[in-house]
């Protein structure tokens, strides 16, 4: 194994944090975490290990770097230790990504994302309200001790059970049960969304009569939530006023684990995987993300045969129509109606592209007042000094480039598609503000592996990256359909409490990303000059490498959560420290997914060819599947 002690003391060296730490400055490091770090960083050197968590993460790491697989990032760290390059190079060469500026690297990336139109859809969306269903995931989990005097005591007695589990999963900011009815969260998006489809009426782009369909997929952090979240939800929509147009449905596990029955009894026997084992709402986000795009041409076909196409939205989000139409001129109603989205044309390489997901932006509630237009993610000052984790994972800068040059491009500016005969692929979105139409999803049948935890949305469109039959599936991007984004507004708490984990997801999104990247076509290199700056700054070459520098540079940059923070990670991270999850095995799941997945559509195929036939069986699966929809209906 080749020696690495010069490259880990040429490192150490650049990195002050870690240079302070083995100098001896590290007073507010509680004695087990101090010893946890020294052992971390003694058996990076020495390959000795004793078996802890963080020894056996750094024997990982001296593997991955001696690997062989790791051939440009070796080439990289002999330009580091000639010092021809300094440490944010290093490990983070994104941050240089087109250019030197933000500006040449805005339009490196947006000529890569600019489409020819040969073609617009001749079949678009012009009812929103009748052909498009909405769709968002309630996330929900246990209350804070000031919030259970609001639960009643039946709930209460079931809740004191739960808090018994060990937490299964992790979420951004969960609805914390027992909050106040206006601060939670699926209470106020519901509301926005009522009120822009009564701006809609207003307008005349929607029926006086008419009524907007929204499904929600409801997903726990505890498994004993399951059965009593809907009774709380259902508790707390009851006898709410305004949402009187809105028919709304909600799916639980055991729904979706019934109308996968129903589909499996059209279909043969197979060694693939069952439906029920893809198509689901409990987990992590990528498995009800791939579910509210799936359950829509289901919809379609036993349902509402006018739905062609969803668009996903965040509770936290609303669209904020009177600006929208005073600053774009259009509704969120119009925005969705463009016939650019559907349509066909060559990206910059020559590739036949077909645009049949749309995707918007963001705007910050605090910032909506100086423009609509704000990005949701700022430019970091040019003077900013890097410290801690940023120091090799400068994340914010690709973020806000690619936010600026994808998002926030406005056609018919000078240097910008003019929106008729060019117009953005994106590839760049966000988890609410996206759709795609039912033709897209039974074609390409995309889904998000259900061991994403993070980025859901960018690992969506993943699985189709470069499934050229038919053109290269992509996100038209429609300017100016921006969602204004009240998260910090009303649900500051619940992120604050969840703030831990989301950080320690984004250390599994490393890995996924680079270990579901790694078997892609043209593997991992490919995939990043597809996706880079952003997307692609979470795929690497050393996934471990990254993820555990980062690690121990965020405990020494916040030592009093050190401890916490390492508890967590080892919850998080083990599977991969022990080798149980690797390259190898997220292939595996992948694959195996993709059969269900399969399935899945094969069972819409039939239910579809069925029922127009008048079959028997395909009636009666039809049947009881329009049942179980109506079961799920709480409004």
């Amino acid at each position: 194994m080749q020696d690495l002690k010069p490259f880990w003391s040429k490192l150490w060296n650049s990195l002050p944090e870690v240079r302070e730490f083995i100098e001896g400055g590290s007073d507010k490091l509680s004695p087990y975490t101090k010893k946890a770090i020294q052992s971390f960083l003694n058996t990076l050197e020495s390959g000795s290990s004793e078996g802890s968590f963080l020894e056996e993460a750094a024997l990982r790491i001296r593997e991955e770097l001696s690997s062989g697989n790791a051939g440009a990032f070796m080439g990289a760290m002999e330009e580091f230790a000639a010092g021809r390059s300094d440490v944010l190079e290093l490990f983070f060469p994104e941050a240089l990504f087109g250019g030197t500026s933000p500006e040449d690297q805005e339009e490196f990336i947006r000529k890569r994302r600019t489409v020819k139109v040969s073609a617009l859809n001749p079949d678009p969306i012009t009812d929103p309200a009748s052909q498009m269903v909405f769709t968002s995931n309630v996330l929900l989990t246990l209350p804070p001790e000031q919030y259970k005097s609001r639960l009643s005591e039946s709930i209460l007695e079931r809740v004191k059970e739960v808090e018994a589990e060990d937490q299964k999963y992790w979420f951004d900011h969960p609805i914390l049960m027992g909050v106040e009815t206006e601060a939670n969260e699926m209470i106020y998006g519901l509301k926005g969304l009522a009120e822009t489809f009564a701006w809609e009426k207003s307008k005349g782009h929607a029926a006086s009569d008419a009524r907007m369909t929204v499904l929600l997929s409801l997903s726990v952090t505890h498994d004993g939530l399951k059965s009593l979240a809907p009774e709380y939800l259902a508790s707390e929509l009851k006898g709410y006023k305004g949402l009187e147009d809105l028919d709304i449905y909600i799916f639980t596990e055991e729904d979706t684990e019934r109308l996968s029955e129903l589909l499996e009894s059209l279909l043969p026997a197979s060694d693939d995987a069952d439906i029920a084992e893809v198509f689901g709402v409990d987990g992590r986000y990528g498995r009800h993300y791939s579910f509210l795009k799936a359950v829509i041409p289901l919809w379609s076909i036993v349902m509402n045969p006018s739905v062609k196409g969803t668009f996903k939205i965040d509770l936290d989000q609303v669209f904020p129509q009177d600006v929208l139409e005073k600053v774009t001129g259009k509704t969120a109603f119009q925005h969705l109606s463009t016939p650019l989205w559907g349509g066909q044309g060559t990206d910059y390489k020559g590739r036949d592209v077909e645009l049949g997901m749309i995707a918007g932006a963001l705007v910050n509630e605090k910032d909506i007042g100086k423009s609509l237009f704000t990005p949701d993610v700022p430019l970091p000052p040019e003077d900013m000094e890097l410290k801690g984790e940023a120091r090799i994972f400068h994340k914010q800068l690709p973020m806000a480039v690619s936010t600026l040059a994808e998002m926030m491009t406005h056609y018919g500016e000078p240097g910008m598609p003019d929106g008729s005969s060019s117009c953005l692929a994106r590839v760049h979105v966000t988890g609410g503000t996206n759709g795609i139409l039912c033709s897209a999803l039974r074609k390409k049948r995309p889904f998000t592996p259900a061991f994403i935890g993070r980025a859901e949305d960018q690992g969506y469109l993943l699985s189709v990256l470069f499934d050229s039959e038919g053109g290269l599936m992509r996100y038209v991007h429609e300017p100016g359909m921006v969602m204004r984004h009240d998260k910090e507004a009303f649900a500051g708490e619940a992120i604050a409490a969840a703030k831990m984990g989301t950080w320690v997801a984004d250390l599994l999104r490393i890995l996924y990303f680079s270990y579901y990247a790694s078997f892609l076509d043209g593997g991992a290199a490919a995939v990043k000059e597809e996706l880079d700056p952003f997307t692609g700054c979470f795929i690497t070459e050393v996934p471990m490498t990254k993820v555990f520098l980062r690690l121990l540079l965020k405990m020494l940059e916040s030592p009093d959560d050190a401890g916490d923070l390492l508890k967590l990670a080892e919850v998080q991270l083990s599977p991969f420290v022990s080798g149980v999850e690797n390259a190898a095995t997220v292939k595996e799941s992948w694959l195996y997914e993709k059969s269900g997945w399969g399935r899945y559509y094969d069972a819409l195929d039939l239910l579809e060819k069925g029922t127009g036939e008048r079959d028997a069986d395909a009636l009666s699966a039809a049947e009881k599947i329009r049942e179980r929809f109506e079961s799920c209906r709480i409004s």
